[in-house]
């Protein structure tokens, strides 16, 4: 009987780190995660980018610029910067989708999450998020790294009709 709640409590945790881990590919619009509408817009394809903004991410957990604003409708490639010594990632949403995913993070610090609407770029490294701004509003951005996001890593974003 303990050798199978061993077997089963072992492929419950090997399952986990498979889901939970950050082992896989680097979080971009590269990642083969399909576009699915956002309250803040959907994944663009780097082609129709119509401009770039660069994002610099820095180890005081700050965003610069904190804020951007786009045209409704636009396609543009968020370029983002990691000036510092730690991991950093940037995630597009609403305070409550980062706030839900901000918690998930510190319950699963090394959690897997690709989604188009994110890009996790290693210290010293680039990333590029394309996105297709095509509802207009206020919405955010923020580092999810377990301790980032509550130490104030976010952002703003305004997207005008």
């Amino acid at each position: 009987m303990k050798t199978l709640k061993l077997i089963a409590a072992s492929a419950l945790l090997a399952g986990a780190s498979a889901v939970f881990s950050h082992a896989g590919p680097p979080h971009s619009s590269a990642t083969a995660a399909p576009a699915v509408q956002q309250p803040w817009g959907i994944a663009g394809a780097a082609q129709d980018a119509q401009r770039t903004i660069v994002l610099q991410m820095t180890d005081d957990m700050r965003f610069a610029p904190s804020h951007f604003t786009v045209r409704q409708g636009e396609t543009v490639r968020l370029r983002v910067e990691n000036r510092g010594q730690l991991m950093h990632e940037i995630v597009l949403g609403t305070p409550a989708s980062l706030d839900e995913h901000a918690a998930m993070m510190l319950k699963h610090p090394g959690m897997e999450h690709a989604a188009p609407h994110m890009a996790h770029v290693a210290p010293g490294a680039t990333g590029d998020l394309v996105w297709r701004f095509n509802r207009a509003g206020s919405f955010d951005f923020a580092c999810l790294i377990a301790g980032h996001f509550q130490a104030g890593m976010r952002g703003t974003f305004t997207v005008t009709p």
